[in-house]
């Protein structure tokens, strides 16, 4: 794909005998907004370690056309990364962090930096030790969103902030993707509160792909069905994905199933994301 910002073919990732990623294939286009999405040990930060020039792996990965393992530091310069995991300057106070890293930084820009901070109590003049730990992912979130970047990977970014802060922060984001050209990948617990935003989703189970597609494509493919008890045979000749029983009646989804057909036997909705991803990663097979 000509246009992408990351092209990743045949990653693989072991941990001595154990391996991780499952040979990945994917591009993530520029100018999108792509979700990564996956429990816990799934693959997930492996995948972005390998995409940052953190991990050595099998496979190609070019991001920006570069190979992020040998070009980190040139790269580093266009991607700017969120980790769930904040690492500041603990004696500096935060106009201090902000003066430093506009020395250093060449995409840093310290008022954008202060902008993103408002209705915070991060104060200029506070000391970075003294902050909570919300404070400090407050913080973290402004110095990187303040980078002038092509792409903003952001690995669980609203975690340990409070759901007020979090609606905020995510507004935000999308207000700064809409005036800047830039591609943002975003990995969360939190499905429901990205999916208005998202342009591209992709779950990952067990370090493999178990869909990769645009959201216009998943709102046409994905269908599902509230049955009652007597159409609930019928439901499960049309094969679902995957079904479960509610308060007495059938949810069923279904995977480029014809909805007139559907229609015929109950109540036919598109799932929400985490109840997509609920299916899927209950799921024998891989979607794609």
């Amino acid at each position: 794909m000509s246009n992408s910002i990351v092209t990743v073919r045949g990653l693989k990732k072991k941990f001595g005998p154990n391996e991780i990623l499952h040979g990945l294939d994917f591009d993530i286009p520029a100018g999108r907004i792509y979700g990564l999405i996956g429990h816990n040990g799934a693959g997930k930060t492996t995948t972005l370690n390998a995409m940052l020039g953190l991990t050595s792996y099998e496979g190609s990965v070019q991001v920006l056309g570069e190979d992020p393992y040998r070009r980190r530091a040139h790269l580093m310069r266009y991607v700017a990364f969120i980790s769930d995991v904040a690492s500041l300057p603990r004696f500096l106070k935060v106009r201090e962090l902000f003066r430093m890293l506009s020395d250093i930084h060449p995409n840093f820009s310290a008022d954008k930096a202060v902008g993103f901070l408002e209705g915070t109590d991060v104060k200029l003049g506070a000391l970075i030790a003294n902050l909570s730990k919300g404070m400090l992912a407050q913080l973290h979130l402004a110095v990187v969103m303040a980078i002038d970047a092509r792409l903003l990977v952001l690995d669980e970014p609203t975690l340990g902030l409070d759901i007020t802060y979090r609606k905020r922060f995510y507004r935000r984001l999308l207000e700064d993707y809409m005036t800047a050209e830039r591609t943002l990948l975003i990995t969360t617990h939190q499905v429901d509160e990205i999916e208005f935003m998202l342009s591209d989703i992709m779950f990952i189970r067990d370090g493999a792909i178990v869909l990769d597609a645009p959201m216009e494509e998943v709102g046409r493919r994905f269908a599902q069905l509230v049955v009652a008890a007597d159409n609930a045979e019928a439901a499960r000749a049309l094969h679902p994905v995957f079904a479960e029983t509610r308060f007495g009646q059938t949810v069923m989804v279904y995977d480029g199933a014809d909805r007139a057909a559907l229609e015929a036997l109950g109540t036919v909705t598109t799932p929400t994301l985490s109840d997509l991803f609920v299916a899927l990663m209950s799921r024998e097979d891989g979607a794609r």
